[in-house]
Formats: structure tokens, C-alpha cells, sequence
């Protein structure tokens, strides 16, 4: 154990720390964010293909039937009558990659009922101001549209008036009724946001149709898998850095120095050379 005491340095436990939160954050927030985007972009996908395939129901169907039931993109007829003088234009829309209005106005069902139609998209004049706009047949007229679901509204972005047209940023059932003073009945969607109408093409009083939403999924699920992988990828990229801190730590660790060996010592003592005088005195004698 002694081996990771360096851990609890600062500089590790900030890192632990940073990784484990990293991974928290994918694993709880980022991943189930788009893989969420994913299913309700799926679900979206299913709803509008079911519509196109569908044969156009009645909207008083629509009104009475079970508000948590999903009605979005469903397709519907209606008979009624457009009410004069409720035009309302939607701001910052676009056409054929072109600034844009959409064109709403309001539809008085035969049982009494008013609803919030959606007549499509006209193209601005010199980018900036709206043109022309007819108003909508009048008299008794039996159309066809989409579902909606209201996109809410801006805080920030107040209806106004401009240019002789009551302008609004977003199409939502409870800010246009507010606008045009007329209560207009949400189409339950299965949702909190009440619905309108999207006129479909060539219908009574129909300008360019918004297009439906591309039946793609989008990136959301491949997102979702990265988020999951960086979640697994970062403690693994912690581990990894502390087995190579213990491996440099062990490669620069100094070796021990091997023991000096003993000079052997003996009994014996070497002879030494006679010297020249010794050996005249063996010779000759001391005394010569």
C-alpha cells in the first residue's frame, strides 16, 4: 500500500476527482440526453409516417376523443368558415431558404367551436417586410390539415403590430387568442401544449405548405453511445496513468550497491628475499 501513497497528492485527488465526476455527468446527464432525443425523434418519425398513411379523420373527432391520446401530424377534415379580418403573421420563418412569414388566421367550425389554422408560408419583400396577403375564402369551406402542437412562447418577444399585420414569433393557441381577442379551442395533442391546424397543399385560402420534418433520426443515438463510451474511457485513462506512474516510479528507483568483498587474510607470511648481507653471513660466517 505504501507503494500508492503518491494518490493522495493534490494533483491526484483533483484529477480523481474531475474523472469521476466526468463520468457521473455522461452516464446520468449527457447519454440519457440524446439518446431521450433519439426516441422522441423516433417517435416523431412513427407519428408522421402513421398520418401519411392514414385516412383524414373528422377534427370534432379529434376535440372529443381522449385528450392523452398522441394527435400530432394525425390528418383531419373540418367544415366551417374562415373569420374575417384574423390574419396573424409569424415572424422569422423561411421559404426556399429565403426570410418568410407564416400566414394564420382563425376557422369557426360549424358546432361554434374556433380553432387556429396555419395557411402556410409567403415569402417577405425585400427580406424585410410582408407582402401582399389575401384573405381567406369566404363563406362555408370544408378543409384539410395536420394536427399541430403549439411551439410556445418567447418571453422576451412580444406580439406586435407592424406594417398594417398583428406579428407574433411563435404560433401558439393561447398567445394568438390573446391576440386577436377570440377564443380559440386548443386541439388536445396528447400533450401540455394544445394544437392547431397546418393547412395541407391546395386547400381553401393554403399559401406554401411548411414542410414536414425529414424522417431521420439524426445523430442522437451514435451521441449517445459516445457520451457512454468517453463515461467508460475516462476512469480507464486513470488507471492507465497510475500504472505508468508506478512503473516509472520502480524504473528510477536506485538499486542497492553490491557488497565490497573482504581482502583474504592468511597466516602464512610470505618470505621475503634474503638480503646480500645475510646471505655473506651464511656464507662466510659473521665473523669473516
Amino acid at each position: 500500500m505504501r507503494k500508492l501513497t503518491f494518490l493522495l497528492r493534490p494533483s491526484w485527488l483533483i484529477l480523481a476527482v474531475i474523472v469521476a465526476a466526468f463520468a457521473y455527468l455522461c452516464f446520468t446527464v449527457l447519454a440519457p440526453w440524446q439518446l431521450g432525443k433519439n426516441d422522441s425523434t423516433e417517435h416523431r418519425n412513427q407519428l408522421i409516417a402513421d398520418s401519411v398513411r392514414a385516412d383524414p379523420v373528422a377534427v370534432t373527432e379529434v376535440l372529443d376523443g381522449d385528450a392523452g391520446t398522441h394527435t400530432e401530424w394525425r390528418k383531419i377534415t373540418a367544415t366551417g368558415a374562415f373569420v374575417p379580418d384574423s390574419t396573424v403573421l409569424v415572424r422569422l420563418r423561411h421559404l426556399d431558404g429565403a426570410p418568410g412569414y407564416a400566414v394564420l388566421a382563425a376557422f369557426r367550425l360549424d358546432d361554434g367551436r374556433t380553432l387556429l389554422v396555419d395557411r402556410g408560408l409567403v415569402a417577405s419583400v425585400d427580406g424585410t417586410r410582408p407582402p401582399a396577403i389575401a384573405d381567406p375564402p369566404a363563406g362555408p369551406q370544408r378543409i384539410e390539415a395536420r394536427v399541430r402542437a403549439s411551439e410556445g412562447v418567447v418571453p422576451d418577444k412580444a406580439p406586435s403590430t407592424q406594417d398594417g399585420f398583428r406579428q407574433v414569433y411563435t404560433v401558439d393557441t393561447t398567445q394568438e387568442s390573446a391576440v386577436l381577442g377570440t377564443a380559440l379551442t386548443p386541439i388536445p395533442t396528447g400533450t401540455d401544449k394544445g394544437g392547431y391546424l397546418q393547412l395541407a397543399a391546395d386547400q381553401p385560402g393554403a399559401f406554401t405548405p411548411t414542410p414536414l420534418p425529414q424522417l431521420d433520426a439524426g445523430p442522437y443515438l451514435s451521441y449517445g453511445l459516445q457520451w457512454l463510451a468517453f463515461g467508460l474511457m475516462a476512469p480507464l485513462g486513470l488507471g492507465y496513468f497510475v500504472v505508468a506512474e508506478l512503473k516509472a516510479r520502480r524504473r528510477d528507483r536506485p538499486e542497492p550497491s553490491a557488497p565490497t568483498p573482504a581482502t583474504p587474510t592468511s597466516d602464512t607470511t610470505t618470505p621475503t628475499e634474503p638480503t646480500t648481507e645475510a646471505r655473506l653471513a651464511d656464507r662466510y660466517g659473521r665473523n669473516r
